[in-house]
């Protein structure tokens, strides 16, 4: 039995557009044989839908589209369709008024709905918010053309992700897998929405050959692919055999539509020639095709057709004018230079230089006479004062204000160009280099934005050395190499809002501010543990200091692309007026001792030279 796996790329909200490329898929994978056919977690209407959940209307066209998709699929294929359905119990029985549900389409009808089981509401997920979960054991019959029978037992998502062997312990009650190997199943197939994070595809196949092994039934895994809003999906759809064995693996970061076989006789999938397709085996080209893929789908399904970013001749400029040229073309991206009487010659060059390497227009608009005209309208009111914070940032707000207005003028999706450090410590300007649609690189920290530079200038070099080697649509095809001019990569970075000013002025060096970083908002360190770490006491409270400032900043910026497990986005819920202290003397006692005790943060703003 060939059974199909449609790696979609729905646009949320979007039924029509959506049921069409299930149906294309379906017409594709019958026309190849298939008897059944996989979509993704809620396929009909794009993962996630979050409150358009909460319009009857929306409901209600979802289910008659739903029914009209049936009518339309090939009559010979079985598929499998994510929606949402209403829960008819709710309104006597109480719970949530509505199921996370995959509908079995067949013969032209509706023939079973399985609902979700484990809803998850850790980090971008809150589907309790909207979702009951499903109480029954899902699974359904299917012949083949033989009339032999396979029965396959039907997952969303989540139900996968609560094995405790695999995991240490259970995050819900029940585990779907447990039940469904009861019943005996032959196959079990999971229809997915995995938002991407660096590395997670090998924990997904840890966890999916582990689950395989355990219960000694074969698992075809499909998920969803694409940019909606902050978040991205890889795709990489997966299936494994009764001894764990790989056996298919869909393309990353691109639609696809990919085939196993399901041998009625071994009950096993089978291995199928040329079926496993590669992963990108370096992190760097992860996370390059992840931001290609973000950017492409956010300025595509927000209805844009070109961007415009400032161009300041530094490297997060450089990385994000790349992915916006990756993206949409060279000749959809305007790069508009902005320099200040403090922006130094190379800086200038350095940003000409890599526009014309990766083929994009620009445009140079000189603040110097707009600062001047601020100076005059504030020369009584700032009288007698020294020039500092103030003076810098309205040069930052300007900048900000002319890409706004390229923006308005022109229809132009504005991307900033801040990373992860920037946001993290404050070190960024509200209304300044802030301002845009969306923040392309704001889950990248600063060493890991050099370390992409350097691995695509060294990819580029050899695709140029080797131009029949296949190419990737998220690759460069530049004018000239490098790409990234070497000078971007070797200056000590600079807002440049005053002489002489380097990052390392206001911040730690970045491969310690990161690290910092790191442990603290991804590992969810103390100050204790970092400093044990071998970190400065005093860099480590400041850092500290500076994250939790800085939440007011972050609630008002545009949404990031999530690429690490701990965005500043979607998931992240901190509280802005906080009075807690992550102090010494908040830890464990047997590691109050760590460190020494020192006054309390006061609230207030980031007080990072050069920005507010």
């Amino acid at each position: 039995m060939k059974i199909a796996i449609a790696q979609l790329n729905p646009t949320v909200g979007d039924l029509a557009s959506n049921a069409r490329q299930i149906l294309e898929a379906a017409q594709q994978a019958a026309s190849q044989g298939a008897r059944l056919l996989l979509t993704t977690e809620l396929s009909l209407c794009g993962y996630p839908p979050r409150d358009l959940v909460m319009q009857p209307s929306f409901i209600h066209e979802m289910a008659q589209t739903l029914e009209q998709l049936a009518h339309d699929l090939p009559p010979q294929l079985a598929v499998l369709v994510g929606t949402v359905t209403p829960n008819e119990r709710s309104p006597q029985q109480g719970g949530k008024p509505l199921f996370n549900s995959t509908a079995l389409l067949d013969r032209g009808q509706v023939q079973q709905i399985f609902h979700k089981r484990l809803l998850p509401t850790y980090d971008v997920f809150d589907e309790n918010r909207y979702f009951e979960p499903g109480q029954e054991t899902n699974w359904f019959l299917l012949q083949d053309e033989t009339g032999a029978s396979v029965k396959v037992g039907v997952t969303i998502c989540e139900d996968l992700w609560n094995d405790e062997q695999f995991w240490g312990r259970r995050q819900y009650p029940i585990n779907p897998l447990e039940a469904l190997a009861a019943e005996k199943v032959d196959l079990i197939v999971n229809l997915s929405a995995s938002p991407y994070s660096l590395n997670k595809q090998k924990l997904r196949e840890a966890m999916l050959r582990h689950a395989a092994l355990r219960y000694q039934i074969p698992i075809l895994y499909a998920n969803q692919v694409g940019g909606n809003d902050d978040l991205i999906f890889d795709g990489s759809s997966v299936g494994f055999d009764r001894q764990g064995q790989l056996v298919c693996r869909s393309q990353a970061f691109t639609s696809d539509l990919s085939f196993a076989e399901f041998s009625t006789e071994t009950r096993d999938l089978l291995s199928i020639e040329g079926g496993i397709a590669p992963f990108p085996t370096e992190e760097e080209a992860e996370l390059w095709s992840a931001l290609v893929l973000g950017v492409r789908d956010y300025v595509r399904k927000c209805g844009f057709s070109k961007v415009v970013l400032g161009l300041s001749g530094g490297i997060d400029s450089a990385l994000v004018a790349a992915i916006a040229t990756a993206a949409i073309g060279a000749e959809n991206v305007l790069g508009v230079l902005m320099p200040s009487p403090y922006s130094s010659d190379h800086s200038v060059n350095d940003a000409i230089a890599l526009a014309q390497n990766l083929g994009i227009r620009t445009e140079t608009l000189p603040i110097g006479t707009l600062m001047n005209t601020y100076d005059q309208t504030f020369e009584t009111l700032f009288a007698g004062t020294d020039f500092g914070l103030a003076e810098e940032n309205i040069q930052s707000r300007i900048r900000g204000n002319l890409l706004m207005a390229i923006s308005n003028k022109f229809g132009h999706l504005l991307i900033s160009t801040g990373n992860k450090s920037e946001m993290a410590v404050g070190y960024c300007t509200l209304y300044g280099d802030m301002n845009g649609g969306l923040a392309a690189i704001a889950d990248v920290p600063k060493t890991r934005v050099y370390s992409i530079c350097h691995w695509l200038n060294e990819r580029l070099k050899g695709q140029a050395e080797n131009p029949r080697s296949p190419l990737s649509s998220f690759i460069l095809r530049p004018s000239s190499f490098p790409v990234i001019p070497p000078n971007i990569l070797t200056k000590a970075p600079s807002a440049e809002l005053k002489p002489g000013q380097v990052d390392q002025d206001s911040l730690p060096p970045y491969e310690i501010l990161d690290n910092i970083l790191d442990r603290l908002i991804l590992h969810h360190q103390s100050l204790a543990e970092i400093t044990q770490a071998g970190h400065d006491p005093a860099t480590v409270e400041r850092v500290v200091k500076l994250v939790t400032r800085a939440e007011f900043k972050r609630k008002q910026a545009p949404p990031g692309l999530k690429v690490t497990d701990r965005a500043f986005g979607t998931g992240w819920r901190m509280p802005i007026a906080s009075r807690w202290n992550p102090s010494p003397t908040s830890l464990a006692p047997e590691l109050q001792n760590s460190l020494p005790v020192s006054p309390s943060p006061s609230l207030g703003r980031a007080k990072v030279e050069g920005v507010a």
